[in-house]
């Protein structure tokens, strides 16, 4: 005699679940993951407890189901929440603050980059002729990458620091 088939379901829902695993190492979004864990729990948790057939897919069935409309959300998001922009490369230079090489003619110059780059710079809102503005060592800002070369504008000086003459607290007219 040949042997009951449904004896043997449970060698077929490792396989399969087994598959899910597989295939999930290669999409990365956790739904295949779900279906192999309702495989598991739905389909072979009721197959060791000796249900039938059609129960082990209806388990299967509905295990995987809750497991993607409830998990799975919940995973995606914990998952992409961790995952924030870093700017790289060429895109990281932008804000980055530089020093002039030496003096700025016609607008183009040199710029040493705050990670140790030098590039070539060009004024964005420089005039024709020598800018004065900028000589050696004079603090940058890059504003934009094109190609090879990098847009920077004199960067803002730094505000005036308050002394105990402007202080509001002191009475006008008194002398230390």
């Amino acid at each position: 005699m040949l042997p009951d088939l449904t004896q043997y379901l449970w060698i077929a829902w490792l396989v399969l679940a087994l598959l899910f695993v597989i295939i999930e190492m290669a999409t990365l979004e956790f739904t295949f993951l779900m279906l192999g864990t309702g495989t598991l729990i739905g389909g072979l948790g009721l197959n060791l407890l000796g249900a039938p057939w059609w129960a082990q897919v209806l388990g299967a069935a509905v295990v995987s189901a809750l497991l993607l409309f409830t998990i799975r959300p919940l995973l995606l998001r914990l998952l992409r929440r961790s995952s924030t922009l870093h700017h790289t490369n060429v895109d990281a230079l932008v804000g980055m603050s530089a020093r002039a090489v030496g003096p700025f003619v016609d607008g183009d110059g040199s710029a040493r980059l705050d990670n140790g780059e030098t590039w070539t710079a060009r004024l964005v809102d420089a005039a024709h002729g020598t800018d004065d503005r900028v000589q050696a060592g004079t603090r940058l800002t890059v504003t934009a990458v094109r190609g090879a070369t990098v847009d920077v504008t004199p960067a803002q000086p730094a505000p005036p620091q308050t002394t105990a003459a402007s202080d509001p607290s002191t009475p006008e007219g008194s002398t230390s």
